[in-house]
């Protein structure tokens, strides 16, 4: 495989840069490592290595040190096509109960032979063009299913989220960098119905509180685990470090670096 035209490539349309998996996503590491973190548990993943991320389920990853180039490729199944793939096809899929939100797929030489063959669909930006885009991906999950028939309980279901635990759900989730929209669907609730559950669970706003207890984790790893602020900024969901620094200052007087010189002294 010419590597050189996999680098971070995706078939149309693009994965979305928010920690959330909105569609059913094929992602293969074609170079490098990295550590995909989903609430539950924590993935190692390496060069060659492949998997399902599931949709309706968080997740976040984060590149660790490589000597080479971290290269991706990301296939997305939206709805529509695993809804026109399920009914040319012929699928039957039996009631899911996992609750992952990463599926790691054993290594094959069926994938990877597919893997091979997509190269030079890639134009020089990363994109797989049309018509190109919906012929790769129906040999892919053809392939997929066959190598794994339980994917089709998974690809398959085409539900949403029901209505669960809010609190145990936030207090596992809330380093996760969403929307509240997003966190009030995933809990099987209206934005309202969210805003007004949360109130009265934790007495307060879903913004003032996810605020404050990103705060107060970064505290503690800061004063008693001797991290430092630019390594922990994006991990508790802030989006940049000027913004984390303000929000830290304001709630406890003083900026974060403060805790690293008072630690130094």
């Amino acid at each position: 495989m010419k590597e050189s035209n996999i680098a971070s490539c995706y078939m149309s349309p693009s994965p979305s840069a928010e920690q959330f998996i909105p569609d059913h996503c094929f992602m293969y590491l074609v170079s490098g490592s990295m550590l995909v973190y989903d609430g539950h548990k924590e993935y190692k993943i390496s060069s060659g290595d492949y998997g399902i991320g599931r949709r309706n389920h968080l997740a976040k990853y984060t590149k660790l040190p490589d000597d080479g180039a971290f290269k991706k490729m990301f296939i997305l199944f939206e709805q529509d096509f695993l809804k026109t793939f399920k009914d040319t096809y012929g699928f039957n899929a039996e009631k899911n109960t996992s609750t992952d939100a990463i599926i790691p797929l054993a290594k094959n030489k069926l994938v990877k032979n597919f893997m091979e063959s997509t190269t030079p669909y890639f134009n020089e930006d990363g994109f797989m063009e049309e018509p190109f885009f919906n012929v790769k991906r129906t040999e892919l999950l053809l392939v997929l299913l066959k190598v794994n028939p339980e994917l089709a309980s998974v690809l398959f279901d085409f539900t949403t989220p029901k209505k669960i635990n809010l609190e145990e759900f936030m207090n596992r989730n809330y380093r996760f960098n969403v929307s509240i929209e997003r966190f009030a669907y995933l809990t099987g609730r209206s934005l309202s119905a969210f805003k007004r559950d949360f109130e009265k669970i934790f007495y307060a706003t879903p913004k003032h509180w996810l605020v404050q207890k990103r705060l107060e984790e970064a505290y503690y790893l800061i004063d008693k685990k001797g991290k430092k602020p630019s390594e922990i900024y994006l991990d508790l969901g802030f989006e940049n470090f000027s913004h984390f620094s303000f929000a830290f200052r304001k709630l406890f007087g003083h900026p974060p670096t403060k805790l690293i010189e008072s630690r130094n002294e």
